[in-house]
């Protein structure tokens, strides 16, 4: 199976998309500038979403950045989430050991899903704890059950919503998205969320199929490329840090918010 070599020169600069109040039918331009977030500490620009049904494929036919959002994956296919060859395919225990956390540090799971990730994470910061969040709570209700029976006492599920990540400022030291970033319907406002969330220094970790590959049996919508990842965070200014090569078919991008 080919990997893809790192571009040089991905950080591109930030797409300024301005429109007027009119719909350009078919295609509506939904340009959603921001004046400020929650915190009010941190301002960003929107480069705007499309919603265009004429090329709509497999996803929602909205579009951020020329990527099409694809659709969420529901709390009934929990059971895939934890099926027996995903240690081979994604090798979990490996992705969080490649985390190199510290015993204390506070770690946000986005789109926790039943947890997978999550009880590996806890295990690494004994002293710390894991923000499980999404915005399914039959998801976090799942995790509930999972930490009675296994004795776990440093998760802490919290319920999301589609465009905030409901994070205080400045309060976790890395946040990991495994196969989640690409279903966000609103992107935009969740990397805001997280970016704010992130102490100085703090780190992202992306991990997402990899969309150069046409080996990776993973649909489309489903898989994101490198460049368009860097595209997409970069406006936030967080730092592209490293790409880990080691998945048979998974990115696993760093990035880290400048101190």
């Amino acid at each position: 199976m080919s990997f893809q070599p790192r571009s040089e020169g991905l950080l591109m600069s930030r797409l300024h998309q301005r429109t007027s109040a009119s719909f350009l039918s078919p295609v509506i331009l939904l340009t959603l500038l921001l004046s400020s977030l929650a915190s009010g500490q941190t301002n960003f620009e929107h480069p705007g979403y499309e919603v265009d049904p004429q090329r709509q494929t497999t996803g929602i036919g909205k579009f951020y950045m020329g990527r099409e959002i694809s659709f969420v994956m529901g709390h009934q296919a929990a059971a895939w989430l934890n099926r027996p060859d995903r240690i081979e395919q994604e090798q979990p225990d490996q992705v969080v050991e490649n985390m190199n956390l510290q015993a204390d540090h506070v770690v946000a799971d986005i789109g926790a899903g039943s947890g997978y990730f999550s009880f590996r994470i806890a295990a690494k910061v004994p002293d710390g704890r894991v923000l499980a969040v999404d915005i399914q709570q039959e998801m976090l209700d799942l995790i509930d059950q999972q930490q009675a029976q296994r004795g776990v006492s440093n998760i802490e599920g919290v319920l999301g919503e589609i465009d905030d990540p409901k994070l205080p400022a400045e309060s976790i030291d890395a946040a990991i998205m495994v196969d989640a970033y690409h279903e966000f319907s609103h992107p935009f406002e969740m990397m805001a969320g997280i970016t704010q969330a992130l102490r100085p220094g703090g780190r992202v970790f992306l991990l997402e199929y990899r969309g150069e590959d046409p080996d990776v049996p993973i649909r489309p919508l489903h898989k994101m490329t490198e460049e368009q990842v860097v595209k997409e965070l970069s406006i936030f200014g967080l730092e592209w840090t490293d790409t880990l090569d080691f998945l048979p078919w998974q990115h696993m991008m760093i990035f880290t918010k400048p101190e």
